[in-house]
C-alpha cells in the first residue's frame, strides 16, 4: 500500500536524514521531497513535474531556468533578453502580468522562499550548476503554500556525498557571453558527527543580444550538513549574488520589425540595474520517535537594488511623481516549524503534518530624479533630487495542517487547510505641500482548503480528482498608489480569490511516464492596471476571470540511451465579466467580457529527442512552439506565434578519475525572428522584447573524483 502526504519546503530527499525506521503507516513524502525515481510524479494527485540536475547541465549554458524547463506543461517561462528584469515566468497564466521579477508563483530554493510575503519573487539567486532537482507543482495544492496561488517552483541543490569531487566549467557563446566557475562536493564518515559539503561559485558576463543589454553576474552557493547524532541533522545554507545589468527596455511593434536590437531610449537614459543579495538559512531535523519527525527552517537575508528608468524629465515635473531612480534596501527573515506524525485512525493508516510559517520583510524605498542640472545642462541617467522616501513592513503568519488517509489499498483521501494572514504597513517619510502622506496599512486573511481523492487502477496507473481555493494579495507596489490620485494606500484593492477543480491521470509506460490534467480555475477580483499617469501606476480589481486548460506530457527512455520528451498545453484564459481598465469605466477603458488575459499563450508545445550514452558522443534536438500572445487587456495587439528549434552535441571522455565533457549547441536553429516575451499593458506601446536570432555556444567541464 502506497500513501503520501503533501509537505511544505523542509527536508529534501538529498539531504542527510535520520536512519530508516519501520512503522505501520505509509511514509512516502512527495512533492517537495520527491525522489528522482519518478514515483512521486506517478502517485501525487496533482500536476507535478520533476526535473533532475542533469536536465539543466547537459549541453546547456546554465544561465537561465528557461533553457531547460520547456518540457513542463502549464509553465510559460521566457527569457526577456534583459538581465535587469529577470525571467518572465507564469503557471497556468498566473504571473503573466508581471513587468519584472516573478508574480503569482511561489519559489523556494533549498527551502528558503525566493518569494517575499507580498507575493513578488525572483530567480536570480538560483545556481544551476548546483541544482539537484526542480519540482513544479500546479493546481489546487499550490494553495497550501499561501499567498501567490498560481503554482510552486521548488529548487533543491546537491548535497555532498562520498567520494569527494571537484569540477571546473567554462562556456562561451554568441554576443560575447562567457560563464566559468568551480564546484566542490564531498562528505566525511558515516556516523554521528559526519559532515557533507557542496560549494559552488560562478561568473557570467555578456554583451547581450540587444543594444545596451550587457550584464555581469557573480553567484556563490554553499550547503554544509552535519549529523548531530543518530536522530538529528543540521544543515547550513549560504547564497550570495551580485548583478550589474543594463536595461534595453521594450519596443513598439514598428521598432521591433525595423530593428529588434535597438534600445534608443535605454541608451538615452542609461537605464540599468545593480543588485546584491546575501542570505543564510539553518535547517534542523529530528526524528522524535518511530512515528514522529520535527523540522525547523530559519533564514534571513538582505537585498539591495538600484534601478535607473527611462523616465522623461517633463513627467517628473509633477510633484506626485516618485522619480526615475529606484533605491531599495530589503531585509527579510522567517521560520517554518513542521511536525509530521504517522499512525492510524482505527484501521485506517493516517499521516498528519502540522506547522506554522512566519515570514517578514522590511523595506526602505527611496526614489530620486534620474537627471541632474549642471551649469544649465540636463544630464540624463544620473541620480538627482529625492522624490520618495518610505519605510514598508510586510509580514505573514500561516498555520497549516495536512492529512493523508489510506481508505483502502487503492483509494486515498488527502486534505489540507492553511490560514494565511498577510499584513502591510507603510510609513511615508517624504511629505511636501504638493505630495500628501501616503502612509497606511492593509490586512488580508483567507482560509485556504484543498482536498483530493486518488485511485490506483493498477500499480502503474492512477487517476485523481482534486479541488482547492487560493488567493493572491496585491504587492506593496500595487498598493502604493490610488486610481483617484489621493494620498494613502489603495485600500479599495482586494486580493484575488481562485477556486480550482482538476481531474487527471498518470501512467507508467515502460520506463517512462505519461500524464494528463484537465482543470478549470475561476478567479474573482483579478488584479489589473487601473491607470498609468504622471509615472504612477495604480491597480484595480477586474471582476471575474476563468482559466480552462489541458496539460499533456510524456517522458520515455528507449534502448540505446535514447530519450523522448513531449509536452502540450492548451490554456483558454478569459475575462468572464466586463471589467474596468480604470477606476470607474467612465473613460471607455472597459475590458470586454470574453477578452483574453494578456501575456498568456493559448497553446504551447515541446518535443525533444536525445541520444545520451554515459560515455562517448551524445546529441539532442528540441523544438518549441508558442501560439500568439495578446499584449494588453484590450487585445489590441499580439505577439505572433512561433516555432524554434535547437541542436546540441558533445563528447564525454573518462580517463581514470578524470571526466571531461566537451559540447556545443545552436539555438534558434532556423534564425526565426520573434518576440521572446511581452511587457503586459505597457502604457507607451513598447510591449515587445525581441528574442535572439540564431546563436551558438560551446563549453567544457573537467571533473576529478578523489578515490
Amino acid at each position: 500500500m502506497v500513501c503520501f502526504s503533501l509537505s511544505l519546503p523542509g527536508r529534501s530527499a538529498a539531504e542527510p536524514t535520520p536512519p530508516e525506521k519501520t512503522h505501520d503507516a505509509p511514509t512516502q513524502t512527495l512533492i517537495v521531497s520527491a525522489p528522482r525515481s519518478g514515483l512521486a510524479e506517478l502517485n501525487t494527485p496533482a500536476a507535478l513535474s520533476v526535473l533532475t540536475g542533469e536536465d539543466f547541465r547537459q549541453a546547456k549554458p546554465q544561465v537561465n531556468l528557461s533553457e531547460s524547463m520547456g518540457s513542463v506543461p502549464g509553465l510559460q517561462i521566457q527569457n526577456r533578453q534583459n538581465y535587469a528584469q529577470d525571467l518572465q515566468l507564469s503557471v497556468r497564466g498566473f504571473g503573466a502580468r508581471s513587468m519584472y521579477g516573478v508574480r503569482g508563483v511561489r519559489i523556494y530554493v533549498d527551502g528558503i522562499p525566493a518569494t517575499m510575503p507580498d507575493g513578488q519573487g525572483q530567480t536570480s539567486n538560483i545556481d544551476l550548476s548546483s541544482v539537484d532537482k526542480v519540482e513544479v507543482l500546479r493546481g489546487p495544492f499550490s494553495a497550501l503554500y499561501g499567498n501567490a496561488y498560481g503554482g510552486v517552483v521548488n529548487v533543491d541543490t546537491v548535497t555532498g556525498s562520498q567520494p569527494d569531487k571537484i569540477e571546473a566549467v567554462l562556456y562561451t557563446g554568441s554576443y560575447g557571453s562567457w560563464r566559468y566557475g568551480v564546484k566542490a562536493t564531498g562528505a566525511d564518515g558515516s556516523q554521528a558527527g559526519d559532515v557533507n559539503y557542496a560549494v559552488s561559485t560562478t561568473r557570467f558576463t555578456t554583451h547581450g543580444y540587444r543594444d545596451h543589454s550587457d550584464a555581469r553576474k557573480n553567484l556563490g552557493n554553499a550547503k554544509l550538513g552535519v549529523r548531530i547524532n543518530d536522530v538529528s541533522t543540521l544543515t547550513l545554507l549560504i547564497n550570495a549574488v551580485d548583478i550589474t545589468a543594463n536595461d534595453p527596455g521594450g519596443l513598439t511593434e514598428d521598432q521591433w520589425h525595423d530593428n529588434p536590437r535597438q534600445a534608443t531610449r535605454a541608451e538615452q537614459f542609461n537605464t540599468r540595474k545593480t543588485l546584491t543579495q546575501t542570505q543564510a538559512g539553518l535547517r534542523y531535523q529530528r526524528q522524535m520517535s518511530d512515528n514522529d519527525d520535527l523540522s525547523v527552517m530559519m533564514y534571513a537575508g538582505e537585498r539591495d537594488t538600484t534601478q535607473y528608468q527611462a523616465m522623461p524629465v517633463a513627467t517628473q515635473a509633477n510633484p506626485l511623481q516618485a522619480g526615475g531612480v529606484i533605491d531599495l534596501t530589503r531585509h527579510y527573515q522567517g521560520i517554518d516549524t513542521r511536525w509530521t506524525h504517522r499512525g492510524a485512525l482505527g484501521d485506517v493508516p493516517l499521516t498528519l503534518t502540522g506547522g506554522l510559517d512566519y515570514e517578514t520583510m522590511t523595506e526602505q524605498r527611496k526614489g530620486y530624479e534620474n537627471y541632474t542640472l549642471n551649469n544649465g545642462v540636463t544630464e540624463l541617467g544620473t541620480q538627482g533630487n529625492l522624490r520618495r522616501n518610505e519605510h514598508n513592513l510586510m509580514w505573514s503568519l500561516d498555520p497549516y495542517l495536512q492529512s493523508a488517509w489510506s481508505l483502502t489499498s487503492r483509494l486515498t483521501l488527502n486534505a489540507g487547510v492553511r490560514f494565511s494572514h498577510v499584513q502591510f504597513d507603510s510609513d511615508d517619510r517624504y511629505i511636501t505641500a504638493d505630495n500628501g502622506d501616503d502612509s497606511g496599512n492593509a490586512r488580508y486573511h483567507r482560509w485556504l482548503p484543498v482536498g483530493s481523492l486518488s485511485y490506483a487502477v493498477t500499480d502503474d496507473w492512477n487517476a485523481y480528482l482534486s479541488a482547492g481555493r487560493g488567493f493572491e494579495t496585491p504587492t506593496i507596489n500595487e498598493l502604493s498608489y490610488r486610481p483617484d490620485n489621493q494620498p494613502g494606500l489603495n485600500y479599495a484593492l482586494k486580493p484575488s480569490t481562485s477556486n480550482t477543480i482538476e481531474v487527471g491521470s498518470k501512467a507508467r509506460i515502460g520506463s517512462g511516464l505519461a500524464t494528463v490534467a484537465l482543470f478549470q480555475t475561476d478567479t474573482e477580483n483579478e488584479i489589473v492596471v487601473a491607470d498609468i499617469s504622471n509615472g504612477r501606476t495604480s491597480y484595480t480589481n477586474a471582476g471575474k476571470t476563468r482559466r480552462r486548460g489541458l496539460e499533456l506530457s510524456l517522458g520515455q527512455q528507449f534502448a540505446e540511451d535514447i530519450q523522448l520528451r513531449l509536452a502540450w498545453t492548451l490554456l483558454n484564459a478569459t475575462y468572464r465579466t466586463r471589467a474596468c481598465g480604470s477606476s470607474d469605466c467612465s473613460d471607455g477603458d472597459a475590458i470586454a467580457a470574453g477578452n483574453r488575459l494578456p501575456g498568456i499563450a493559448r497553446n504551447m508545445g515541446y518535443a525533444s529527442l536525445a541520444w545520451s550514452p554515459p560515455e562517448g558522443w551524445y546529441a539532442g534536438l528540441e523544438v518549441r512552439y508558442m501560439s500568439d500572445i495578446d499584449v494588453d487587456d484590450e487585445n489590441s495587439q499580439q505577439a505572433p506565434a512561433y516555432t524554434v528549434a535547437a541542436l546540441d552535441t558533445g563528447y564525454r571522455y573518462v580517463l581514470g578519475n578524470w571526466l571531461m565533457n566537451l559540447y556545443g549547441r545552436v539555438d534558434n536553429l532556423f534564425d526565426r525572428r520573434y518576440a521572446g516575451s511581452v511587457i503586459v499593458n505597457e502604457i507607451n506601446g513598447r510591449y515587445f522584447e525581441p528574442a535572439a536570432g540564431r546563436n551558438c555556444g560551446g563549453g567544457v567541464s573537467l571533473a576529478y573524483t578523489f578515490q
